[in-house]
């Protein structure tokens, strides 16, 4: 009797592949668009740096502009984000659901916050460091690839975790319009099906797959620090 209840406690209302594949779903969602943030973040984080008055290519107006275009990406909330996007999001991918076309707002939304994270760390650096590269007669460009980028890849690294951790959170909003991965399988079998335990499944993957990037991330960037 008690084995056989057991047996029915432990039973899944949906085939446990679907969790795998909304897994590597979201996973894919986050990795890609996390990448293209990292890849387009820095750059403009260090435009944004060199362009600020006092900066050795200082251009305020074009610093002005960069950085109204990235706080109004950052000011708009996600889900308006993803509806606004859908036109370029269509010319891109050729679709508007499905993971490829969810990697398109997540990644515009996540790059112009990461560049911002990456800015502070380039801030951070030590004046007196740049000043000795100056007076060595380093160019330009090799103190910012020598100088700014080693010193700051601490609290880059410390940024690129939290925007992870970010996007696995927008990847979830994303599955509402039909998205896929963990939000979506939460939302078409738990919420709209009332399915409590794809609804707790879904948590849970969610809670661990957030603590691990955060563990992987922080130890890394603590290994940085302590070389």
């Amino acid at each position: 009797m008690t084995s056989r209840y057991w047996d029915m406690s432990l039973t899944l209302s949906i085939p446990i592949e679907r969790y795998g594949n909304a897994l590597v779903d979201t996973l894919m969602m986050v990795g890609v668009s996390g990448g293209i943030a990292f890849i387009a973040g820095i750059p403009l984080a260090v435009l944004l740096i060199v362009t600020a008055p006092g900066g050795f290519l200082a251009w305020p107006r074009v610093n002005r502009v960069v950085g109204s275009v990235i706080n109004g990406f950052r000011a708009t909330p996600f889900i308006v984000l993803l509806v606004a996007l859908i036109p370029f999001t269509r010319l891109v991918t050729g679709t508007t659901i499905g993971v490829w076309a969810a990697i398109v707002p997540l990644a515009v939304s996540a790059t112009p916050f990461f560049a911002r994270i990456v800015e502070v760390s380039l801030r951070e650096v030590d004046p007196g460091l740049i000043e000795a590269a100056q007076a060595m007669g380093c160019k330009k460009w090799d103190i910012v690839r020598h100088v700014y980028l080693p010193e700051a890849l601490p609290g880059v690294i410390g940024g690129f975790t939290i925007t992870l951790v970010a996007l696995i959170s927008a990847s979830a909003m994303a599955g509402a319009v039909g998205a896929g991965g963990l939000g979506d399988l939460a939302i078409r079998y738990g919420y709209q099906r009332f399915d409590t335990q794809v609804m707790l499944i879904v948590i849970a993957a969610l809670i661990v797959l957030v603590s691990v990037v955060q563990v992987i991330g922080d130890r890394y960037a603590h290994w940085l620090r302590s070389r």
